[in-house]
This record gives structure tokens, C-alpha cells and sequence, in this order.
């Protein structure tokens, strides 16, 4: 096990790298998928993965929880599923004579939602308090659930019946929105050969960190250097969302805030102490999609918010920075000296031609 405690910014990219080389060895490929989950679990958001059945979504979360050593639970939602089902409560114990408090799956470090919006919205929203406040109520008392607290939920794209559409209040709570897409030929044939030379369906994967561990690693994440306009440029986009043709509603602050978390983590997971323009690309379509809502005309377009994210980030204006030898040296110094050493060596950054 690799101890944190003392670790640099660049040795969190050595640390996310074998979290993910871990769960590579269960899920075949998809690593674009992988990183993105990685940084929202660095950024300490929920993810909401919605494809089709069969394509690893719980296994990715389990080889996560794994390969991370914190716990995991699974709970299947369906119409019937209460909240006191997911949160816990107390029950009469004959023995003691007394009521004793009975937990939940939702105290767990990374919790798996699979099917989620075939809950009553009761319960989904007994659940949207323990994303956003990672928190339960039980009976009138209020209990803190364990720390690092993640929400994996899945929904079927193409199943509506005897389902309860999120409403955008949820959504807007999940730090990212992702699809895994089904394997390349290439892939599929490695998925059967793996399975085919293990004998059984099982994965033997090994913890490469703990809770703690994690919870350290996040507190480098909040030091990586944010320029102010960056930081500008993140704003630009999700207000250009609002202003932006056929979309109702565009991106919320929140969403502006899930974008620069999300930054901040992949520079980290690249050993960087500092946020590129570069690293706000990489996130915008998994931070804002979700959060806009269309108006009729696009509402039955596949991909129609992500289109219109991609095209909000190709029209606007990208700040250039300009990093020396010496500032590409803050990923390796002292975290709290990291921010200042790269605010001092990245010029100031001018306003480019669009991209």
C-alpha cells in the first residue's frame, strides 16, 4: 500500500495512476472513462452514468471501491424501494428491550444507485439530502455518513416505463454525467480471453490506498494553483451556455464550481500544481451537459446538449498561459508553496483567437 501522507502533487498522479492500472485489470479499455471517474472521486463529486445493461457501469464502481480500500454497497431501486430501505432506521429488539438503530447502504464509501430513476421521487429524494449534505435523518436525528462519501448511479437510456425521471434539481447534484459506450472488437475479444484464462468471474485486485489516504490526496487537489483567469474562463463558459441558442436553461453556477474541482483534479492526476486551459476542455462536456435543459425542438436529438457544450468550447475565447522550466517545478515542491510558485512564473495570460 502506497501511504499519502507526505505526498506531493506529483505523486498523486503516481498514486491515481495505480488506482487506475488496478481497475484496468477488471474493465478492458475505456480509459478516457476511467480518468474521468478518477477526478470526480479526486474532486469529491457524485457520477451519473447512463447507457445500456451489460456495459460495466457496477463493475467499474466495485473495481473502484476496491482498488481505492474503502467500502462499497449496491442498492437496486425500484418503484416500491422506501427511503427508510436506503437510509436505515431503528428497529424493536426484543433482547434489550429496546429500539436500536439499524444503518443502511447508504453508509458506505462509494455507493452504486444502479437504476436510479426507478425510485418514487420519496426516495430519490431521501437520497439527494445524502448527496448534498452527506447527511441522513433518521427519526428527527441528523447522522453524518462516512467519509469519502461518493453516490455511482446508472440509468437505462431506453427503458421509460415504470420510471421517474430525475428531476433537474438531482441532476444538477451529480459532479458529472458519462456514458461508457459499448467495447471496440478489439476489446470484446480481450474481455472473453481474460475471463476465458481466469477461470472464474471474480477479479483478485489489490487496495492501493485507504480512506484516509483519500481524503488526504483531496486536500492536495484544493491547493493545485487556479490563475484568476482561468478562473475567468471558466465562468465564460457556463455563462455562454445560458445566452446559447435552443437551451431554456443553461448552466449553473454549480456547474461552473463542479468544472474548476474537476480541473484542479486532472492537473493533479498529471503531476501539474496548476490548472491549464487544458484541463477545463477535458471536463466541460461531463460537468455541463446534464445541467442544461433544451428547448422542445432538440429534446428527441441524441447527444444534443453534449453538441452544444462542444460547440460553446470551440467558440470561445481560450486564455493563454505560459509556463517556464521553473514553473513546471511547483508540481514537485511543497504543496502549500506550489500555488505561489506557479501564480509567480505563469504570465499573465492574454486573450487568444478563438478555438
Amino acid at each position: 500500500m502506497i501511504e499519502p501522507s507526505h505526498v506531493d502533487v506529483q505523486e498523486v498522479g503516481t498514486l491515481t495512476k495505480s488506482v487506475i492500472e488496478q481497475v484496468s485489470r477488471a474493465v478492458v479499455g475505456k480509459q478516457a472513462v476511467l480518468q474521468q471517474i478518477m477526478a470526480a472521486l479526486l474532486a469529491g463529486g457524485h457520477v451519473l452514468l447512463e447507457d445500456y445493461p451489460g456495459l460495466a457501469k457496477t463493475l467499474i464502481a466495485n473495481s473502484f471501491a476496491t482498488a481505492l480500500g474503502i467500502s462499497f454497497r449496491r442498492i437496486q431501486f425500484t418503484p416500491d424501494l422506501l427511503p427508510g430501505d436506503i437510509t436505515g432506521g431503528y428497529v424493536f429488539n426484543r433482547a434489550q428491550n429496546d429500539f436500536v438503530l439499524r444503518k443502511g447502504p447508504l453508509f458506505a464509501n462509494i455507493v452504486l444507485a444502479d437504476e436510479i430513476n426507478r425510485a418514487s421521487p420519496r426516495t430519490q429524494s431521501a437520497l439527494l439530502e445524502a448527496m448534498q449534505e452527506n447527511q441522513v435523518t433518521l427519526e428527527g436525528d441528523t447522522m453524518a455518513l462516512p467519509q469519502p462519501f461518493v453516490v455511482i448511479a446508472t440509468q437505462n437510456p431506453i427503458e421509460y416505463e415504470g420510471t421517474f425521471p430525475l428531476p433537474e434539481a438531482q441532476l444538477d447534484r451529480f459532479i458529472m454525467k458519462l456514458a461508457v459506450g459499448y467495447p471496440s472488437e478489439e476489446e470484446e475479444q480481450e474481455i472473453l480471453r481474460r475471463r476465458r484464462e481466469r477461470q472464474h468471474d471474480a477479479f483478485d485486485l489489490v487496495a492501493v490506498t485507504d480512506a484516509p489516504g483519500l481524503l488526504r490526496i483531496r486536500q492536495l487537489v484544493e491547493q493545485v494553483y487556479l490563475d484568476p483567469d482561468v478562473e475567468h474562463y471558466i465562468v465564460n463558459l457556463a455563462r455562454r451556455t445560458r445566452g446559447y441558442r435552443q437551451v431554456a436553461v443553461g448552466a449553473s453556477p454549480r456547474g461552473a464550481l463542479a468544472l474548476l474541482k474537476l480541473a484542479r483534479a486532472g492537473a493533479a492526476m498529471q503531476g501539474r500544481a496548476f490548472v491549464l486551459p487544458d484541463d477545463v476542455k477535458a471536463f466541460a462536456r461531463s460537468a455541463l451537459s446534464h445541467r442544461l435543459i433544451l428547448e422542445p425542438d432538440l429534446w428527441m436529438q441524441a447527444h444534443a446538449a453534449e453538441t452544444i457544450v462542444d460547440e460553446v468550447v470551440q467558440t470561445t475565447q481560450v486564455p493563454v498561459i505560459e509556463v517556464t522550466a521553473k514553473a513546471s517545478l511547483a508540481s514537485t515542491i511543497a504543496p502549500s508553496a506550489a500555488s505561489t510558485q506557479a501564480s509567480a512564473e505563469a504570465s499573465a495570460l492574454h486573450p487568444a483567437s478563438s478555438s
